[in-house]
C-alpha cells in the first residue's frame, strides 16, 4: 500500500486551526461535487434542449453528444467525491479528539 501523503504527520497532534482546515476541506469538496453535478445536468439539459429544438443536422449531433458527456461528468463528479471524502475520513480517523 502507498504511503499517504499524510503520513509525516502521524506523529504530530494537531491543534483547532488544523481541524478547522479539515472541515474547510470537506466543505471544498462538497462544492466541488455540486459543481461537477451542476455542469452535468447542464449538460443533459442542453442536449435535450438542442434535440428538441433543432431542424439542422448538424445540431442535433451536438446535442446527442452532450447527453453522454453530461451523464459521464456526474459519474466523474461523484467518484471523485467519494475518493476525496474517504482519504479526508481516514485522516480524520488518525486524528487525536480535540475537547475543549
Amino acid at each position: 500500500m502507498a504511503p499517504s501523503p499524510y503520513s509525516k504527520f502521524d506523529s504530530c497532534e494537531l491543534i483547532l486551526r488544523d481541524e478547522l482546515a479539515i472541515d474547510r476541506t470537506i466543505l471544498a469538496n462538497e462544492r466541488t461535487l455540486l459543481a461537477y453535478l451542476r455542469s452535468g445536468a447542464s449538460l443533459v439539459i442542453a442536449g435535450v434542449s438542442m434535440m428538441h429544438f433543432s431542424q439542422e443536422g448538424w445540431f442535433q449531433a451536438v446535442g446527442v453528444a452532450c447527453i453522454p458527456v453530461g451523464v459521464v461528468t456526474g459519474i466523474f463528479g461523484v467518484a471523485r467525491y467519494r475518493i476525496i471524502n474517504r482519504s479526508i475520513s481516514a485522516v480524520r480517523r488518525q486524528l487525536p479528539k480535540i475537547t475543549a
